[in-house]
C-alpha cells in the first residue's frame, strides 16, 4: 500500500462517502496526520466535490461547545466546507441510500449578507455581516467506524458533513437573542434534549467570528450569500429509518426530519 499523502486522503474519504463505507480513522495508519494537513485534505476534497459539479454554498462549524472542545483539545471550533449536494430540501427524508450512520443535530443558521475576512472579527462585528438567521437542523455522518475518531481525523472528513435542512422562518438576526434562542428536540414524538443558543461558543455569531479568523489565517473568507451552520446545539441522535425528528425553536419555528425507509444496500 502506497504511503498516505492528502491526496490519497481526499480521494479515500470521498470513496467512503460514494460507496456508503466506514473504515478506521486515518491516524491509526497515519499518526503523523496534523491538524494543518487534516485542512489540507478537506480543501483536497472541496476540489473534488467541485471538480464533479457540486458548487460551494458556506460552511459548517463543528465542535463548538466548549466541553467538546476541552475533550479534543482545542479552544475554537472546526471549519468545514458545505456545497449545494448537501441540501436537503424540506420534507425530504434522511438520504439512507448515500449515508452509512446518520445523526441529526440541531442548528442555528446564519445567511450572510456580507463578506466576512479575519483576523480581527469579533463577534459584534460577524453578526452585523448577518443578513438573516433561521433554525435549521444538520444530518451528520463520519467516515469512520462507529465515530471513532481523532481531531485530524475529523477534520479530514469535512467534519461529518453529510446533509442539512433550513425551517421556514428567517430573521433579522438583531430582533432576538441568540444566546437565549431555545430548541426542543424531539425524537418520535418524545423531548430527548433541549438546549439555548450560549451552547454555541456562548453565542453563536462569537462561533461565526472564531470561523471568520481561521479562515483569515488560511487566506479565505466568509462569502456574501453562504449558508453558515453554527454548530449543534445539542448533542446528535440517531435518524434510522422510520424515526422521526423535529426540533422546536422558541423564535425560529419548528424544522422536521424523517429517517426515511429503509436503504438498499
Amino acid at each position: 500500500m502506497s504511503a498516505w499523502t492528502v491526496e490519497r486522503a481526499a480521494i479515500e474519504l470521498l470513496r467512503c462517502e460514494d460507496e456508503r463505507t466506514d473504515r478506521e480513522p486515518i491516524t491509526d495508519e497515519w499518526p503523523k496526520l496534523d491538524v494543518a494537513t487534516a485542512y489540507a485534505v478537506q480543501d483536497a476534497t472541496l476540489r473534488l466535490r467541485l471538480e464533479r459539479g457540486e458548487n460551494l454554498v458556506g460552511i459548517k462549524l463543528g465542535l463548538t461547545s466548549r466541553a467538546k472542545q476541552e475533550r479534543m483539545g482545542i479552544s475554537s471550533p472546526l471549519v468545514a466546507w458545505l456545497t449545494d449536494a448537501m441540501e436537503l430540501p424540506p420534507g425530504d427524508p434522511v438520504p439512507q441510500d448515500r449515508l452509512i450512520h446518520p445523526r441529526v443535530e440541531p442548528e442555528i443558521v446564519f445567511v450572510m449578507g456580507r463578506r466576512l475576512a479575519g483576523p480581527g472579527v469579533t463577534t459584534a462585528t460577524a453578526l452585523a455581516a448577518v443578513e438573516s438567521v433561521m433554525g435549521g437542523a444538520e444530518v451528520i455522518d463520519s467516515r469512520f467506524r462507529d465515530f471513532r475518531f481523532r481531531l485530524p481525523d475529523v477534520i479530514a472528513d469535512n467534519a461529518s458533513s453529510a446533509a442539512y435542512v433550513t425551517g421556514s422562518v428567517a430573521m433579522d438576526p438583531r430582533e432576538l437573542d441568540l444566546s437565549l434562542e431555545a430548541v426542543l428536540v424531539e425524537v418520535d414524538g418524545q423531548v430527548v434534549d433541549s438546549a439555548t443558543g450560549a451552547a454555541v461558543q456562548g453565542h453563536p455569531a462569537s462561533a461565526l467570528a472564531l470561523a471568520a479568523n481561521e479562515l483569515g489565517a488560511r487566506g479565505l473568507a466568509i462569502e456574501p450569500g453562504w449558508i453558515v451552520l453554527t454548530g449543534g446545539m445539542t448533542d446528535a441522535v440517531f435518524a434510522p429509518p422510520g424515526a422521526s425528528i423535529a426540533c422546536h425553536f422558541t423564535r425560529l419555528g419548528p424544522v422536521f426530519v424523517s429517517g426515511g425507509a429503509h436503504a438498499s444496500r
